[in-house]
């Protein structure tokens, strides 16, 4: 019989608190996907590579298919879901769909997380810093255009 170690972790995700038991090798992906519900973070390879998942732990942006859960004990996260508020969109996300930087839409949660880190760091980016910072993310769609340009005009 397989036996997993199991321990409580306690997060406070876009605000909340969040205290749930969880296998030892539970990826945070999977746990905020199925055990918190918050699908906005995408499952794309599970290798780290196309940064679909992308999100902030403790003010850096991370992967969350490279992190265990247990790793997110006592952090504050935020998830694309944490993005806007009362219904109403971000300059960032506004700037998205103004310029339309997602066409399937399934790289766009990451893309908007890791802008997001970006532009907490640096508030006027250049078009190289732009694309230095999404580098992580894979767009199979836009051929990143839109969403250089979606990330200037956000930063003014």
């Amino acid at each position: 019989m397989d036996v997993v170690s199991r321990k409580t972790i306690t997060v406070t995700v876009n605000g909340d608190s969040y205290e749930r038991e969880v296998d030892a090798r539970r990826l945070l992906i999977h746990f905020l996907r199925d055990d918190l519900d918050l699908t906005g973070s995408h499952i794309g390879c599970d290798t780290g590579n196309c940064g679909a998942c992308s999100i902030v732990v403790d003010g850096v942006l991370v992967k969350s298919c490279m992190m265990l859960a247990i790793q997110a004990d006592g952090a504050t996260i935020e998830t694309v879901e944490g993005m806007a508020r009362d219904g109403e969109l971000t300059t960032l996300q506004q700037s998205f769909s103004d310029h339309h930087a997602l066409q399937c839409g399934y790289c766009t949660p990451g893309m908007l997380m890791s802008a997001t880190a970006l532009l907490r760091t640096n508030s006027h980016p250049s078009e190289d810093e732009i694309r230095k910072a999404i580098q992580g993310n894979i767009c199979r769609c836009t051929g990143y255009i839109n969403i250089v340009e979606a990330i200037k005009a956000a930063a003014g």
